[in-house]
Parts: C-alpha cells; structure tokens; sequence
C-alpha cells in the first residue's frame, strides 16, 4: 500500500497539460494585450493625424462659424479703420450633437444650429474632393467628438478685405479607445483618449472647397 502511494505522487503523466491549463490564458492574455495595445498605439497616432487635417481644412475652406467673415469688415469707429483687431475680439467654438448636427457658440454663450455651416463642418469631418477629413483618418470617431474654436489672433486689421485671421483650434474629446479583445476581458473599453489640439492660423478661408 505505501509503495503505491509514493508511485502515486511521483507519477508525472499529465502534469505538462495542467501546467499548460495554468499558463495558457495567461500567456493568451499577454498576447492579445500586446495586439491591442499596438492597435491603441495606431488610434493615438490616427487621432493626430486627424486633427492636424481637420485644422488644415478648416485653415483654408469656408469657417463653420457663419458670423466670422464678417467679423472685421465693418468698423463704426473711423479712427480704428486700418488698425490691428486686438485678440480675444470674437471666439466661435463649434461641434456637434450625437446626431450630427452642427452648432457653434458665440462668446461662451450656448451652441446654436443657426450660428453654424453644416456643409463647412461636415466638408472638415468628411473630408472634400481633393482632401482627406478627420473621419478618414479615424474612422471611428464620431461628429460629436470634434470641437473647431475660431478666436481672434491679434493679426490682421479692422475692415480688412478678406475677413478675420483668427487662430484656429481641432480637437478630438472623449474619443473611446477601441479594444478588441481587453475591452470585455479586463474592462479597458471604457477608457478614454486624452484630447488632442492642432492650432493653425486662417489663411484663406473661402466660401468654396478644395
């Protein structure tokens, strides 16, 4: 009887499958962490690359916000015509709502549809003819997730001929990582891409598309 009991626990058939049944979601887990992590890695350097394309578009398209070529044409004070526009004069930040519809605020005041060019916000999300938008660089954002600021830069000068220079801010907010395999496994899916900025200044912000 003791002979067999020493047999029994010096008896390695099977250990290799339970020291696989062990390891193996481990090593699995290891390796997907390192797919996913590699792919976050692409939505970080898309979401750049989408802002700077979204800023780029909007530097040279019609502005989303419909009151700012307007800004700076007219100027009641006939001593200031000529003069340097001070910055902070005006400031448009335009988004949109989880249905798509673009809106854009006048001096912090609230976002309207009636203040904002759909056509110039879906042309710098969508992307034109010739160019690339926001979307195609990251497919998965959303329009809501996008914030285009027109605030006044301190260049250019009052009555001038083709509108305001403002400085022009793109932003991406509360844009969800995309997690394939630890979204469910480990709850990463809820985690949330820091916000990204590209600031340009107006250039030649027409009424048409390139």
């Amino acid at each position: 009887m003791v002979t067999e009991r020493i047999k029994f626990w010096v008896n390695q058939s099977g250990a290799t499958m339970v020291e696989m049944a062990i390891v193996m979601p481990l090593l699995l887990t290891l390796l997907l962490g390192f797919v996913d992590f590699g792919y976050a890695f692409y939505q970080w350097n898309a979401g750049n690359k989408a802002v700077q394309s979204g800023a780029r578009l909007a530097q040279i398209s019609a502005p989303v916000a419909i009151g700012l070529p307007s800004e700076t044409l007219t100027q009641s004070d006939i001593t200031k015509v000529g003069a340097a526009v001070p910055a902070g004069t005006y400031d448009y930040v335009c988004t949109a709502s989880t249905a798509g519809v673009a809106c854009c605020s006048v001096g912090g005041g609230l976002c309207k549809p009636a203040n904002a060019s759909q056509a110039a916000f879906d042309a710098i999300y969508d992307g034109t003819a010739n160019r690339a938008g926001m979307h195609n660089f990251l497919p998965m954002l959303t329009k809501s997730e996008v914030i285009i600021e027109y605030a006044a830069s301190g260049l250019g000068y009052w009555t001038r001929p083709s509108g305001p220079v403002p400085t022009i801010s793109v932003s991406i907010t509360n844009h969800p990582f995309q997690f394939f395999f630890l979204g469910g496994l480990l709850g990463f899916g809820n985690i949330t891409m820091p916000s990204m900025l590209s600031t340009v200044t107006g250039e030649d912000m027409k009424s048409t598309y390139p």
